[in-house]
Order: C-alpha cells, then structure tokens, then sequence
C-alpha cells in the first residue's frame, strides 16, 4: 500500500468519526476529528497534485472554524 492510500484511507476514517460524534452531539472533538479529517486530505490533495481536493477542503475548513466560532 502507498503512502497517499494510508493517509486517504486514515483521513476518511476520521470524517468518518467526526460524522458519527456530530450525530452524538460530541462537541468539540466532532470539530477536532473534522480539522484533522480536512488536513489530511489537503495533504492528500498535496500529494496527488490535485487543487480540486485542496481547494474544497480550504472551503470545508473556512466553513467548519467559522461555524463553530459562531455557535
């Protein structure tokens, strides 16, 4: 297995996480596994050269600190 498969992989496992304590209403730690979620897959994007995934996750990551510093 590649690197890029371990991090792709690791990533989606924590969004993964992050989906499953936003349904529990486990705050902040669904924020903290959607930050680290978003990272690893900018660095995915990163990785594969690919602006697409990095851009969306800049856009996921704006959306996510502003939404929670308005909460």
């Amino acid at each position: 297995m590649q690197r890029v498969d371990i991090v792709k992989w690791t990533a989606t496992v924590v969004q993964l996480i992050g989906y499953g304590l936003t349904g529990l209403n486990i705050v902040p730690w669904n924020v903290l596994a959607f930050v680290i979620g978003i990272a690893l897959w900018f660095l995915v994007g990163m990785m594969w050269k690919d602006r697409a995934i990095m851009v969306v996750h800049i856009g996921a990551f704006i959306a996510l600190v502003a939404g929670y510093l308005n909460s």
